[in-house]
């Protein structure tokens, strides 16, 4: 990628009234002294202060006026860049914005590539990599949850604390390998005990940032809830009750689903992924036979499970032919339908420890019951404590590597091993961190794969 060239790309969306084009390089303002003239008497586009804002006529290389426009100027280097900057707001017309990035380019500046902007300030120290990738995590949060996560990242949640340890590891992996230096006399720089230390609290900190990531990958997909059944108990109803939308066809004949059904659903700040099953039963339907089979797949893999029982059957038959023994009692919801018209229902018969409520799907009746209750079940508060909470995947692998580094470390440590092979595994451990950051990223491969899927204009 050559960074010395000027790039420029058109950064909104479809839709609104204002649009905004961004250019960024050394020739930013030579760039747009060809084709910005100022209402401002006197005054040239080249001499334009940081942080002000300029009216003027974008024109066409004939002299031709393309829009009237404002012209945000940052100077380097105290922009998102780190570069000169310049953005031009302008009327938000499809043509407008393209002939205007036109006679960018037509005068010197190249079109931006995925996530270029945003690269160029990581490249020119302005944020971390872990930073630059809650740029692309921010953008395209669909919640409140996954919002806040990406917002605490951007401010440097994670690199932070893992300058901290760092720095602490650092010194003592230091000082271990100037041991070896005087490994004839016997000598000890390093406190081992406050080595021990070091590595138990950097420990449990990668141990709850890995299992973070399960809860993380869950927001930023929308949370697996399953909504599981015999066929005609009232799933798909639910379904439809629960997005206020019919989304699922609904009928009398048993085996009407015979597929998964996925849409989403945001609670209380956070993104859930309904998923309605087919009907579990006996049956020869090959057809209906794959999407039982998906069903219990669902079932096992879903944060909740809300399994539907129609109280005109057999309740507590229903949930054992249903529900997998292995299913934790705590993240179901054992869903009484009908109670409209089923009103004695003995839910006594069901398993200790699973959530029970009655609701008429059909009446909508306890559906805000419900939704609540699936709030409370996934633990809101956690995510608004501020924690770090792991939503990305390269992150997962290699905190899991460091975290795999650093109880290495401690199994030498105990089994009193050399310092070397020690200071080997703490090595290791840092090389992880700083992938994180960046600090030893340096392949055009891996910086194109992160970068890759980031929006042409940011």
């Amino acid at each position: 990628m050559k960074t010395n060239a000027t790039i420029a790309a058109i950064c909104t969306g479809h839709g609104g009234a204002i649009a905004v084009l961004r250019m960024s390089g050394g020739d930013t303002f030579a760039i747009l002294n060809k084709v910005f003239r100022p209402l401002r008497k006197n005054f040239s586009i080249l001499d334009a202060e940081a942080n002000r804002i300029y009216n003027g006529f974008i024109v066409d290389d004939g002299g031709n006026e393309i829009d009237r426009v404002v012209v945000s100027a940052y100077r380097a280097p105290h922009s998102y860049t780190g570069e000169d900057v310049a953005e031009i707001s302008c009327h938000a017309s499809s043509y407008i914005q393209k002939e205007i990035l036109s006679v960018l380019i037509k005068n010197g500046a190249e079109l931006a590539k995925h996530g270029e902007f945003t690269r160029r300030a990581f490249q020119n120290k302005k944020m971390d990599l872990s930073q630059a990738e809650a740029v692309a995590d921010l953008i395209a949060s669909k919640s409140k949850a996954e919002h806040d996560i990406a917002v605490n990242q951007m401010r440097g949640g994670i690199t932070l604390e893992i300058k901290r340890l760092r720095d602490l590891l650092l010194k003592f992996t230091s000082l271990m390998e100037l041991e070896l230096d005087f490994s004839e006399e016997d000598v000890e720089f390093a406190d081992r005990s406050q080595l021990k230390n070091i590595l138990q609290e950097t420990e449990r900190y990668l141990q709850r940032l890995v299992g973070s990531f399960r809860y993380g990958n869950a927001i930023k997909n929308g949370v697996p809830v399953a909504i599981c059944g015999q066929p005609n108990a009232g799933k798909s109803t639910l379904l439809n009750a629960l997005l206020n939308d019919e989304r699922a066809i609904v009928t009398d004949i048993p085996g009407t689903t015979r597929d998964v059904l996925e849409d989403f659903l945001t609670i209380d700040g956070i993104l859930y992924r309904l998923i309605d099953t087919a009907g579990i039963r006996e049956t020869d339907d090959q057809i209906e036979k794959i999407g039982i089979s998906k069903a219990k797949s669902a079932i096992l893999k879903s944060e909740i499970v809300l399994i539907v029982l129609d109280p005109k059957d057999d309740i507590q038959r229903q949930f054992s032919d249903i529900i997998p023994p292995e299913t934790p009692p705590e993240k179901i919801v054992a869903i009484i339908n009908k109670s409209d018209i089923c009103t004695d229902t003995d839910a006594s018969v069901l398993p200790y420890g699973v959530n029970v409520l009655k609701i008429s799907a059909k009446q909508k009746t306890g559906i805000e019951d419900l939704t609540a209750l699936i709030s409370r079940l996934y633990n809101a508060d956690v995510f608004s404590t501020g924690d770090v909470i792991l939503t990305n995947v390269r992150h997962y692998e290699i905190f899991s590597a460091a975290l795999a580094s650093v109880l290495r470390a401690e199994n030498a440590l105990e089994s009193g091993l050399s310092g070397e092979f020690v200071s080997q595994d703490i090595r290791e451990a840092l090389r992880n961190f700083a992938e994180i950051t960046g600090d030893e990223i340096t392949t055009e491969e891996v910086l194109g794969n992160i970068f890759k899927n980031f929006c042409i204009g940011k």
